[in-house]
């Protein structure tokens, strides 16, 4: 399939197609009239690309699931690799979650404070 018809399918631009390929997470095979040409595979590529993408995940995050694809893996999820990230991943969103609770705790008091002086007054 040509470029046109891969960022219809995968829902996105043929620029950030062409960005993916220069990033060498997309691999197109070249026509003899120069056309990047797309199988079904780029398009599960770009599938998880965009699924990672949305969840969080940078384009040097993203490479070792499109690796594990590549590799002839029904997901890109389950090579070493990949998990190593989706660990790493979850460390930082925890440590997040951490900081954002300790940022709502700090508001709530702070909260209850202004409150109760209002009240005095």
């Amino acid at each position: 399939m040509l470029i046109g018809e891969l960022a219809q399918r995968a829902a996105t631009s043929a620029r950030m197609l062409r960005y993916y390929e220069a990033r060498g997470l997309v691999c197109p095979r070249r026509c003899a009239n120069g056309y990047r040409d797309y199988d079904d595979t780029e398009l599960r590529v770009v599938e998880e690309i965009r699924s990672l993408l949305a969840a969080g995940f940078d384009l040097d995050d993203i490479r070792p699931f499109v690796t594990c694809l590549r590799a002839g893996n029904p997901t890109g999820d389950v090579c070493p690799d990949s998990i190593s990230v989706l660990s790493r991943k979850l460390t930082e969103v925890d440590a997040a979650l951490q900081r954002l609770a300790t940022v709502r705790e700090q508001l709530r008091r702070q909260l209850d404070r202004t409150r109760t002086h209002r009240r005095r007054q």
